[in-house]
Parts: structure tokens; sequence; C-alpha cells
């Protein structure tokens, strides 16, 4: 009996495992690709009315983690189309939502210490890597049927390159796009594999990297303008 209940909570475990939480749209990932040469009006993320928010979570979706980054960077226009957009992600920035950490379940630890955690040599070294990049290579009009999203007004889908520490690897996701007379504004929510880019906690195979989930959700609200 003892030897099928451990079974069974193995198989508990593991299917657990097998499941997450987010309610993002799945990127579809390739090779780099070429970036979009920047033709037309050049607009500037604008801080103020802009955020990226991340959440991560372990295995089974439990207990997840959630923050900000900030970044800077610009989208063009041309005939009222983004023709092609940069963004630097500064990941010193990388901060974890105080209500993210439950000090009761983690033995004192805070965000902070999280921040920490992630910031050091575990996760994005950023002492030696300070900043992520994404530079569209393509736009295109989002098809309802074809394309599926999370987001219930998608109108088109944005591929770019998205390098961090030093990998690059193409991603494709929904987006909202909103263009008015001197501004314009994306929405998206998507999840990446942190894998895709090497982002494991320890060796390969190690408990303690087995306990994360690979699913990462990313959260761009960004507006760009004259």
């Amino acid at each position: 009996m003892r030897k099928l209940s451990a079974l069974t909570v193995v198989a508990a475990l593991a299917l657990a495992a097998c499941g997450g939480n987010s309610n993002a749209d799945k990127v579809q990932t390739s090779t780099a690709q070429e970036v979009a040469t920047e033709t037309g009006t050049v607009l500037q993320l604008d801080p103020a009315s802009s955020s990226i928010k991340w959440k991560a979570y372990h295995k089974g979706g439990f207990d997840p983690r959630f923050g900000t980054l900030e970044s800077e960077g610009n989208l063009t226009l041309e005939n009222d189309a983004i023709s092609s957009g940069k963004f630097t992600i500064d990941m010193t920035s990388l901060r974890t939502d105080d209500n993210a950490v439950d000090i009761a379940k983690t033995g004192g630890k805070t965000a902070a210490d999280l921040d920490g955690h992630l910031k050091n040599e575990d996760f994005f070294d950023v002492e030696k890597y300070p900043t992520s990049k994404l530079e569209i290579t393509s736009v295109r009009s989002f098809d309802p049927a074809k394309d599926k999203s999370v987001l219930a007004d998608a109108t088109h889908v944005i591929s770019g390159n998205l390098t961090i520490k030093e990998k690059t690897v193409n991603i494709a996701f929904p987006a909202k796009v909103s263009i008015q007379e001197n501004e314009v504004n994306v929405q998206s929510k998507f999840s990446i594999n942190r894998q895709d880019w090497g982002l494991t906690y320890g060796t390969d195979g190690d408990p303690k990297d087995w306990m994360i989930s690979q699913e990462v959700d990313l959260e761009f609200d960004i507006t760009a303008k004259k």
C-alpha cells in the first residue's frame, strides 16, 4: 500500500507539472530573422504611459511571481501602419511585486530577495547582460479564421527577434494596435519558454529548476508618441 500511495503521489505531481495557469498567447518561435528596415515616421516610446509586466510560475501554476520591467525604444509608421520597431529592456529595472511573495511561505524571504535571485548568475546575470531587446521583423493583419488570441480585439500579429543574454529567438504573437494622429498603442500578452533562451536554474535537470514552470508571461502595453 505504501508503494502504491507513493506512486499515486508521484503521478499527481507529474500531472500538475504538465499544467499551468497561464492566460496568455503561446508565441510561435523560429530562428532569428532580418530586422525590418526603419522607414516612415519615428515615434518614441513614452515611459509614462507604457509598461511591461512579467509573471512566472511554479510547476502546475502554483505560487505565481509577478512584477515589472522598464524599457525604451521606438516604433515607425508608414502608410498608417507599423513598419518597424526596436525596444531595449532594462534588466536591472526588474522588480517583483510585494504582493507576489508571501513571506509566511518563503521563510521570511521578500520580493527584494527574489529580485536579487533573478538578477544574479542564477538567471539573468544583469551585471554581465544589463539589457534585453525586441526588434520587429514583420507585422501582418490578424486573421480570425486562422489566428487565435486571448485578446478579444487583436488586430495584428507581430514578429520580432527577442534577445536575452545574447541568445536571439524570433517570436510571433498577436497584438492590439491602435493608431491615432500623434501616437501608437500596442497591447499584447504572450508566453515564452524560458529554456529557449537558456534560462535555467542550476545545471540541466537540477531539481530546483524542475520545480519552476518553463512558461513566463509577458504583457506589453506600449505607447509611442511623435
